[in-house]
């Protein structure tokens, strides 16, 4: 039903969605994937066959999901002038959210770093521990990041100037500076010569850093929905809320990983 046929019948902006079996499913399957992580993170599971499965699980989930809001988006017309307000102001919340998150692990960092205990030799870096070089690969990524929020920005305005070919080519570009990034930092954990259990500077620089990188594995996701509703003529130059989503968020992660690399590699060094 169209957005011109149900306007004879309600009386309200807002969209009443149709029953879906993606939240059910996406449900389950984290669900899955936090058992999965669970057992394995103790030595229940021997292999990781069953997280990646559910790993592709939820993004098979995720993907159909996606398109059935891409399709009452730019199909259906049922986002309309309300339904984007009320999408805008709940992605606010969730990035208040997220900042509260991260501030409660700066928090914890700050806490540790400021007032190190006897077992930690009353010094920070703990003695003996052997941390990463703030100008290796560190500031690579860094680099990286900060040139993926100005490719994005210049995408954007193209789009905002109805130049689709330039909106393409720049989220494009972001996307591969986010998978850059993101291949860069699974290095950094690979080589990195302490872990998450070495104590309260690996626990709170994993956290960090590991939460940091969960979303930006989110953020790639959401770039590869931006560049295939580009490519598919989905955003116009006055509606793409998907995509002034997706570009607020990678500016707030990127002013998360400048503060995470100034404390935790730089100043923590």
């Amino acid at each position: 039903m169209t957005n011109s046929m149900r306007g004879n019948m309600q009386l309200h902006p807002f969209h009443l969605v149709n029953p879906s079996p993606w939240p059910l499913y996406t449900s389950f399957v984290l669900m899955n994937l936090a058992l999965t992580i669970g057992l394995t993170a103790h030595n229940y599971m021997s292999n990781n066959y069953y997280t990646l499965l559910n790993i592709m699980s939820m993004l098979y989930v995720l993907t159909l999901w996606f398109k059935d809001v891409m399709a009452e988006s730019t199909y259906l017309g049922d986002h309309t002038k309300a339904v984007k307000k009320g999408l805008t102001q709940g992605f606010y919340l969730f990035v208040m959210s997220e900042i509260l998150m991260f501030s409660s692990l700066f928090w914890a960092y700050l806490h540790s770093s400021l007032n190190p205990t006897m077992e930690m030799g009353m010094s920070w870096p703990p003695m003996g521990m052997e941390t990463m070089s703030p100008s290796e690969l560190p500031l690579l990524n860094t680099i990286i990041l900060l040139a993926s929020g100005v490719t994005m920005t210049m995408g954007h305005h193209a789009l905002i100037n109805s130049n689709r070919k330039d909106t393409l080519y720049g989220f494009m570009l972001t996307t591969l500076l986010m998978m850059m990034f993101v291949m860069l930092q699974i290095f950094e954990f690979m080589f990195s010569v302490f872990t998450i259990s070495d104590g309260m500077y690996g626990s709170t620089f994993y956290a960090l850093t590991g939460l940091h990188f969960f979303h930006m594995n989110s953020m790639a996701m959401m770039l590869i929905v931006c560049v295939w509703r580009i490519y598919n003529y989905d955003f116009t130059n006055n509606s793409h809320v998907f995509m002034e989503m997706t570009v607020m968020y990678l500016h707030v992660l990127d002013m998360l990983w400048l503060f995470i690399y100034m404390m935790c590699y730089w100043w923590g060094s």
